[in-house]
């Protein structure tokens, strides 16, 4: 079967964040009113939302699930999740996850804001690389714990981890550092960690006895013949490896509200176990298990058109605006951007608010990933060609218009 990727899914009207809450989550804590909505609307890349339907079979799967009449209460009782999700894992990352380890969450951040408490007291800290996904820190900041950060190596838009900086920063016995976020592809970069990588960024952790919680979300979204290693497959034996897996941004099922996190440790397990409950949406079960049975495919189909929209977004660049540092990043469907060559942002209003106001386009700049990422921007390029090519557009002649330039 095709998929249509070109086609535009209307959205108005279904209380989505990507369109009707972009005021409160983007703008909600500027002093100023927030910017308003072009006669022709916002080009919306921000958010790691695709703008590309979900798949069928998902659907199909849910409408099914409706006709059943009841939408009762619902645990997994039935193992053929638990064996379809290990199916899925096996041939894609050549590993499977103990099935005892699985437990549920509405999703990877509620996943994170919980684990935060079960294994860190208040005088702990966390360790996140920067830039940063912001919910890291949040995660941190909403059980009070501090969070150190521990900045990525940029060469030319190439970014890698300062192992010395980390073990410096393990080491201080002052910052107590005892978790570590690893976010595996990282985002906003679009790293995938290869595995001498994994190996030296989790020996580290395991020396200092840190925990190490795998945010995978974007395991399935690298380029065309980039594979994603699970970072607990580098230490199977070791149990203070957790991960953390979503069909939320593989198959454009955020509001599915129903994340696999993967917890080793029995008493750790039993802990997440006794606080919270594992009742879950029998939509959000069926859809998970469509997701993972039915859709190579189309997520064949999916990766195949985000890499021909990265390659239209360099070839883009490199004809405007050569002096933007861009390297198409080896996993997501996040491009990651320097834009700081070609226009002085620290004196223009606050990256995402100008383009919001002088472009129309809704993108995310690199303020908004906690640090390390000035004089970026941030785009989610999972959309529509048109899309992407009107909101290129509309961002090059902010660009210029902003720089005096003709082009």
């Amino acid at each position: 079967m095709k998929y249509d990727f070109d086609e535009a899914v209307d959205r108005a009207g279904t209380d989505s964040l990507t369109i009707d809450g972009w005021r409160e989550y983007m703008f909600g804590a500027h002093e100023g009113p927030a910017p308003e909505v072009p006669a022709n609307g916002f080009i919306n890349l921000w958010v790691a939302d695709m703008a590309f339907s979900t798949p069928e079979p998902v659907l199909e799967a849910i409408r099914s699930r409706l006709d059943k009449k009841i939408l009762g209460y619902t645990r997994i009782y039935d193992r053929d999740y638990y064996e379809i999700f290990g199916a899925w894992c096996e041939r894609n990352y050549g590993y499977r996850f103990q099935e005892e380890s699985i437990v549920f969450s509405p999703g990877i951040i509620p996943a994170l804001n919980r684990l935060v408490p079960l294994l860190t007291h208040e005088e702990d800290s966390i360790l996140i690389l920067t830039p940063s996904y912001a919910p890291f820190k949040k995660a941190g900041d909403y059980s009070g714990r501090r969070v150190v950060d521990c900045p990525l190596r940029n060469n030319e838009g190439h970014w890698a981890v300062d192992f010395e900086a980390m073990e410096q920063a393990l080491s201080d016995d002052q910052q107590r550092i005892k978790a570590f976020f690893l976010c595996n592809p990282h985002n906003p970069t679009g790293r995938v960690w290869r595995r001498d990588e994994l190996q030296k960024m989790i020996a580290l952790c395991l020396k200092h006895d840190v925990w190490v919680i795998s945010d995978e979300i974007h395991c399935d979204l690298s380029r065309s013949g980039v594979t994603h290693i699970p970072a607990a497959s580098i230490f199977p034996e070791n149990h203070k490896i957790i991960t953390c897996m979503s069909t939320s941004k593989t198959f454009n099922l955020a509001g599915n509200l129903l994340a696999n996190i993967m917890i080793p440790d029995a008493s750790v397990r039993a802990e997440w176990l006794r606080l919270h409950d594992d009742f879950i949406s029998p939509l959000s079960l069926v859809a998970n298990k469509a997701a993972w049975s039915e859709c190579d495919e189309w997520l064949t189909q999916v990766r195949h058109y985000i890499d021909e929209n990265f390659r239209f977004l360099q070839d883009y660049l490199g004809t405007y605006h050569p002096l933007a540092r861009f390297i198409i990043p080896e996993g997501t469907y996040l491009a990651w951007i320097d834009i700081s060559r070609l226009v002085d942002v620290s004196n223009q209003e606050e990256v995402t608010l100008f383009f919001a106001r002088h472009a129309g386009v809704l993108l995310e700049g690199g303020q908004m990933f906690v640090s390390n990422g000035d004089g970026h921007i941030r785009l989610n390029l999972a959309c529509p060609r048109a899309m992407l090519a009107e909101g290129l557009n509309r961002i090059s002649k902010a660009l210029s218009a902003s720089s005096g330039d003709a082009t």
